[in-house]
């Protein structure tokens, strides 16, 4: 028979510390982030929270999110918004085609057959238009 030295309820305390300790230091990293996010706050306002954060880790978190948590979220929206939209902009311009590139396609197609010559010039006056 094996004994264990090491009870259930302790390895659920275990567990729950240390989901404590990760949630804690996801927060710890989610608001320092958002401390240098913030354009409202000058240099002075964010090594004051800094300094907070790092002397008193848990009151300075709670404060923090008591005293910004609003506008935090303002800030991560505005934040994904500006990324996205660099997204669809980088996207647009890797995927966009010059309307000479358009008119070589076109004058392929009529070459080989597969647009009559009245389509491919409905099509030019469409691309030059």
């Amino acid at each position: 028979m094996l004994g264990y030295s090491y009870p259930l309820l302790n390895v659920f305390w275990t567990l729950l510390r240390f989901f404590a300790l990760v949630l804690f230091i996801w927060l710890f990293i989610t608001v320092v982030i958002d401390v240098f996010r913030s354009h409202d706050l000058g240099g002075w306002g964010k090594a004051g929270w800094l300094i907070f954060f790092i002397v008193l880790p848990i009151i300075g978190l709670l404060v923090y999110l008591i005293a910004r948590g609003g506008s935090m979220h303002e800030r991560q929206v505005a934040s994904l918004r500006q990324q996205e939209q660099e997204f669809r902009s980088h996207v647009q311009d890797v995927t966009s085609t010059s309307t000479a590139d358009e008119l070589v396609k076109l004058d392929d197609l009529r070459k080989r057959g597969v647009i009559t010559e009245e389509e491919f010039q409905a099509q030019k006056v469409k691309l030059l238009s």
